[in-house]
């Protein structure tokens, strides 16, 4: 039996697990989500932010810090096991660094980013984002804005200093108890009121970039669910005219990946349309954090899902953008239609990247600077200009600027959503996954399949192989660098085969993952995710039956085309 004055760590009736970090925070399992392990995760990131200069996002002691948080149950309760309670972890770690926590509430990530950079301060969004309910974490922002990956090195070099600090101190000296829950009750289950600035400047944000224009005549669903920012979903399109029915309100938190919306979740949007006996022009909705959208319209008797990828292309188009920033990922309609001229190189999936993208771009010259991803987040690297009025920059995923965009574009040229979407270039999209896949697994399966040389990014194998770096530039091709690349297509042909209706392999890019174009055009790439245990498919094809087609095929259980590769390694 250790005694009072032996180390925290040696109480501890569990075995901690640290938080993973992705492209969007930190995340982990609930029930290895105790208050000391996130408390541990914050404080060393407030220290990692006051040792670099403000400039850089770095903050000072006593400075404004806020906070907010999603629906999760985890987010601000414990549960039964005394997991949870992220919020109250988050504050007392902030108030431990010195810093002033302001509590915003339960709103969207974009709100909290948007009033914390507006002032030039940190925040922490306590959030697991789409991830399904088990899950939970929270995404740390710079005085600049996003974590970017510049700062990884960094922050995980304070953290294991932190660690060693706060597991090491004596447990009768220790903030924490066997379990890893805060010892004092009222610091364990209460956090500070929110105040309601964020969210009121959030609605004002969007009401005065579309001031004298109107949505008046439109008729909108708003499925709820259990998104944060489901309310601010009918306040905002209602002030802007729209007729907004709310619909599918949860108590239970509701995991939606908008990249990744099934069959399941559109005859769930069906039932709801069903039950109102109404006709809409378009559903609307976000996953848990409110930085995705999900826009849904009737096409004939169907309900058709747009992909974030071409909502975004709509969005730009209808903001007159100078650059465009997407990551590999996004449908190739971009390089098909006018946007084409204005699109930077394409980027990492994440934000991260996408943020650096457009930081580049700007110092380029470009004036009008957006981003978006296949999930839909839209960002503005830029200040945007309309009618006169001004949208100011927000350089991190939001659900509502790019729903805004699209329903203002089809309202002002008198069209319905899907006569919206077929002016775009006809090329089709569509994203599944396989949950709880192991991230080592996924490694190997990437590993196995891409070239030896990390220089190789762009490889073409018609009408003979050549290789090409990130820049595209031209690069020697040595012989065991052949023989590697020869066999990476062969493997690959016979799992992505003529049966299943593939051409040959043209070309791989590396980018991120392995994205394999075939000559008919058609796209299978596959990759984890950044922030769970997902093996992911996107599919790219001149129809959405093919598109479609290729991504359940890669999903399929037992013997899909994910599994095959799985099998290889």
């Amino acid at each position: 039996m250790p005694a009072a004055t032996d180390a925290l760590s040696l109480h501890l009736v569990y075995t901690p697990q640290p938080l993973t970090f992705g492209t969007s925070g930190r995340r982990g399992e609930v029930i290895h989500l105790t208050q000391l392990e996130v408390y541990t995760n914050v404080f060393a990131e407030i220290r990692y932010l006051k040792a670099i200069p403000r400039s850089l996002g770095g903050v000072i002691s006593g400075d404004d810090f806020y906070y907010a948080h999603d629906l999760r149950p985890s987010s601000t309760q414990l549960d039964d096991n005394g997991r949870g309670g992220l919020c109250q972890a988050v504050e007392t770690a902030l108030r431990d660094s010195y810093m002033r926590p302001i509590n915003l509430g339960a709103i969207p990530t974009p709100a909290l980013t948007s009033w914390a950079l507006k002032h030039g301060k940190g925040s922490i969004m306590v959030t697991g984002s789409h991830t399904p309910f088990d899950r939970n974490g929270y995404k740390l922002n710079t005085s600049k804005g996003e974590i970017m990956p510049k700062h990884e090195g960094g922050i995980n070099y304070m953290l294991d200093i932190t660690r060693e600090e706060i597991f090491s101190q004596p447990y009768n000296e220790s903030l924490f108890d066997a379990h890893g829950r805060l010892r004092d009750d009222s610091a364990r289950t209460r956090f500070m009121r929110a105040i309601i600035t964020g969210k009121i400047a959030f609605i004002r944000r969007y009401v005065d970039f579309f001031k004298g224009e109107t949505l008046q005549g439109m008729k909108v669903l708003a499925y709820q669910h259990s998104a944060v920012g489901r309310d601010l979903l009918i306040e905002i399109f209602e002030a802007l005219g729209a007729e907004v029915t709310a619909a599918g309100r949860s108590d239970t938190f509701v995991p939606i990946d908008t990249e990744a919306i099934d069959q399941a979740q559109l005859d769930t949007v069906r039932e709801l349309v069903r039950e109102t006996g109404e006709k809409f022009d378009a559903i609307i909705s976000t996953d848990g954090d409110s930085d995705r959208p999900m826009l849904i319209a009737p096409e004939g008797d169907e309900l058709r899902f747009f992909g974030g990828d071409l909502l975004g292309m709509i969005a730009a188009e209808f903001l007159g953008i100078d650059a465009a920033v997407v990551p590999i990922s996004t449908n190739d309609a971009i390089d098909r239609g006018p946007l084409r001229p204005v699109t930077r190189p394409k980027t990492k999936i994440g934000s991260p990247y996408v943020i650096a993208g457009m930081e580049r771009a700007i110092l380029k010259g470009r004036r009008r600077v957006v981003g978006w991803e296949a999930n839909g987040g839209f960002l503005t690297g830029s200040d945007i200009e309309r009618n006169g009025n001004i949208l100011t920059r927000l350089p991190t995923r939001d659900a509502f600027l790019p729903l805004l965009c699209a329903l203002f574009a089809a309202h002002n040229r008198k069209i319905t959503i899907p006569e919206l979407f077929a002016t775009l270039p006809h090329r089709f999209s569509r994203v599944a996954l396989l949950r709880n896949f192991p991230r080592a697994t996924s490694k190997k399966i990437i590993e196995r399949f891409s070239p030896s040389e990390i220089a190789i990014q762009n490889v073409c194998y018609h009408p003979k192989i050549t290789i090409r770096d990130a820049k595209k530039a031209r690069l020697k091709l040595k012989d065991h660098d052949a023989e590697r690349l020869d066999r990476i297509r062969r493997e690959l042909q016979s799992v992505l085969s003529a049966e299943l209706g593939f051409y040959q392999v043209s070309q791989i890019l590396y980018t991120d993952g392995v994205r394999v174009i075939f000559s008919n055009g058609d796209v299978a790439h596959f990759r984890p995710s950044g922030n769970a245990d997902e093996l992911r498919i996107y599919s790219v094809a001149d129809t959405q039956e093919r598109a479609d087609f290729v991504a359940s095929q890669g999903v399929a259980e037992p013997n899909g085309l994910l599994r095959r590769l799985e099998q290889m390694v």
